[in-house]
């Protein structure tokens, strides 16, 4: 029998903070028919006093350990995807160690923006089919909303802040990861970066897009990664029970879908409710599909996402 990644719980946090759009028309010079018909978007949640990216890093994978039926003890490999870490070090991953109570385990942060979430996975499930250890915690999470500039309207309404979080078992069978394929391409920096860091500015900084020219590589990238990972599972497009996809903007989910051919029921979409959070959003979409009953045991899933440096990248699964 094959070894496999299987997801044995998912569980997501969002911060106590709902901004809907008229909210965010109060001082932002927009409006909610504006932010819909460009992006699908009608809120996103703001991570407040006390919420960090760790805190709801802990909170989303305490509730996947729960639905996993498994101790936090037992975790020996944490992976957490993010751009906003509470710390430039340590990694974030570290602290949700330490709040999990766990004493000893593999933990470090990876930074791929909106593909983080992917980059964990597939890190993770090659970790664990190596033997390195038994279980692990996939998390994204991110607190964008404090690299925004809450003056340039075209990016401020897009972000929001959350966590998912997935459980991975090393099991013989044919449930589990079937196929993962990251891309990069660093060419393409001044279209989707911040302009800060520690070794430049000695600064945060914040959030910079070329919008148009994303938009245009997101729907071809994401279109012939899918196709990619499909092929490399043996799979094609009509045996797809679901894709969980990024939740960048409802016009990129609609224009890869029709470029696959993938009917739009079958897409999972979370991006009017939580706005794009970033290295969360999958994990986020995951956990609610599931929980909402629409994704059950059995479903082949793909999983996708594209995001600054440029990078992208999929993940073929069954559930």
């Amino acid at each position: 029998m094959t070894l496999r990644s299987v997801i044995a719980g998912v569980g997501s946090a969002l911060p106590r903070r709902r901004i809907d759009n008229d909210e965010l028309a109060e001082t932002v010079d927009t409006s909610d028919q504006w932010i819909v018909e460009r992006t699908g978007i009608r809120s996103r949640y703001v991570a407040g006093e006390g919420e960090t990216t760790a805190s709801l890093a802990r909170d989303a994978a305490l509730r996947a350990l729960e639905q996993a039926g498994i101790d936090a003890t037992e975790i020996g490999l944490i992976v957490l995807a993010t751009a906003t870490p509470d710390q430039t070090f340590p990694s974030s991953a570290t602290k949700v160690q330490a709040m999990l109570g766990i004493d000893d385990c593999i933990a470090f942060d990876v930074h791929a923006v909106c593909t983080g979430f992917l980059y964990a996975l597939s890190v993770a499930d090659s970790m664990l089919r190596s033997g390195s250890a038994k279980k692990a915690l996939v998390i994204g999470a991110e607190t964008f909303s404090r690299i925004l500039d809450w003056e340039d309207r075209a990016t401020c309404v897009l972000f929001g802040d959350g966590a998912g979080a997935l459980v991975l078992e090393a099991q013989e069978g044919e449930r589990g990861i079937l196929a993962t394929r990251l891309h990069a391409d660093g060419r393409h920096n001044d279209m989707l970066f911040v302009d800060g860091g520690p070794s430049t500015t000695g600064t945060v900084g914040k959030l910079r897009m070329k919008g148009r020219e994303v938009f245009r590589h997101a729907v071809a990238n994401l279109a012939d990664v899918l196709s990619e990972v499909l092929d490399a599972a043996g799979l094609n497009a009509a045996d797809v029970d679901w894709v969980v996809p990024h939740q960048a903007n409802a016009r990129i989910l609609d224009a890869t879908a029709k470029k696959l051919g993938l009917p739009p029921e079958k897409v999972v979409v979370t991006v009017d409710r939580h706005a794009n959070t970033s290295a969360a959003s999958v994990p986020l979409a995951l956990d609610t599909a599931v929980r909402d009953g629409r994704i059950k045991r059995g479903d082949l899933v793909v999983l996708e996402a594209m995001g600054g440096g440029f990078t992208w990248g999929a993940a073929a699964l069954k559930y």
